[in-house]
């Protein structure tokens, strides 16, 4: 069903190395042109990102307002939304577009060093048998480029060779240090109302861990993931520069509004504590009267509950 999506692009990579003749310089490339596609969606996500930042001490008043009310909650929300004309699912949309796309390069890279079984050569898919880039695989058991294998994983070569795999462990590292750089670059300028400190350090420590997973993948993939994030740091350094340049930039707002929020969310349980010890010094006030000052020859009632009352002085003698 999808065999001529895959082919298409089958296409486009063997096109690449025709004038490459490079396998890492053709898989690098097409990380390239596949975030080239990707870019308008994420710029339109971070425009939706950021308009849904601008409304956060709305939202976050509506959540105090309704607290307890999912249902009405909802409806306010989605009236607020109508109003300033958001639309909360735009920040998803290259989320959804990278999915497919990952599948994809996960198939189309995989299948170029496809075995038929375990001891046979490469009989490469997606691909027309009459190009340069068939050509060089069919039959063979390595794809080298730039002194690696691109067809197998670096926890193989670090098992069979731990020296050799050294370089392939160093691909990966690297790879995770662009992922943390790319991760500061979007934490430092995102201010979450809801979020706390440490749920911060696990979102910027997250792709980081998601980078060593990539020592079970072929290495041809890690190098288009390589490309794929040093191009990822370049477009969230033009997202800075276009979103947040300027003191009244569409960032700059969403930075105040979610501090804004953030001091609403702070200031609620503060206000909710002394409201509570309010109700509770109300409920739990003495009800004890406190008696007048005693007057020469007068002497004063109690009239607290359940005590007693003194006892009478014997009257004197009448003689």
């Amino acid at each position: 069903m999808f065999d001529p999506i895959f082919d298409a692009v089958g296409w486009l990579i063997a096109w690449i190395y025709s004038w490459s003749n490079d396998y890492s310089i053709a898989i690098g490339m097409m990380a390239v042109v596949v975030m080239l596609v990707i870019t308008p969606l994420t710029l339109k996500s971070t425009r939706g990102m950021l308009e849904m930042q601008r409304l956060q001490p709305e939202l976050r008043r509506l959540q105090i307002e309704h607290k307890g009310d999912r249902q009405g909650l909802n409806e306010a929300m989605m009236k607020l939304y109508q109003e300033h004309k958001v639309n909360p699912l735009a920040s998803c949309l290259p989320l959804l577009a990278q999915m497919p796309v990952f599948i994809l390069m996960f198939r189309l890279l995989t299948g170029l060093t496809y075995r038929p079984s375990p001891d046979a050569g490469f009989a490469p898919k997606h691909l027309a048998e009459s190009s340069e880039l068939f050509q060089s695989l069919v039959g063979k058991d390595e794809m080298r480029s730039v002194g690696l294998d691109l067809a197998v994983t670096p926890i193989t070569v670090m098992r069979e060779n731990f020296a050799q795999g050294l370089i392939y462990a160093g691909l990966v590292a690297a790879l995770a240090l662009l992922y943390f750089v790319q991760q500061r670059m979007v934490a430092s300028r995102t201010v979450s109302p809801t979020m706390s400190a440490s749920q911060q350090k696990i979102m910027q420590y997250l792709p980081v861990v998601f980078a060593v997973f990539q020592v079970i993948l072929p290495t041809g993939l890690i190098v288009y993931y390589f490309v794929q994030a040093g191009v990822r740091i370049g477009q969230q350094a033009y997202i800075t520069k276009r979103f947040y340049g300027a003191d009244d930039s569409i960032g700059r707002q969403a930075q105040q509004a979610s501090a804004k929020a953030r001091e609403i969310k702070d200031d609620d349980p503060k206000k909710a504590k002394k409201q509570d010890k309010a109700g509770k010094s109300e409920e739990f006030t003495s009800k004890r009267v406190t008696p007048p000052k005693n007057k020469p020859g007068t002497q004063a009632t109690p009239t607290t509950p359940g005590a007693k009352l003194p006892p009478k002085r014997p009257k004197p003698p009448q003689r």
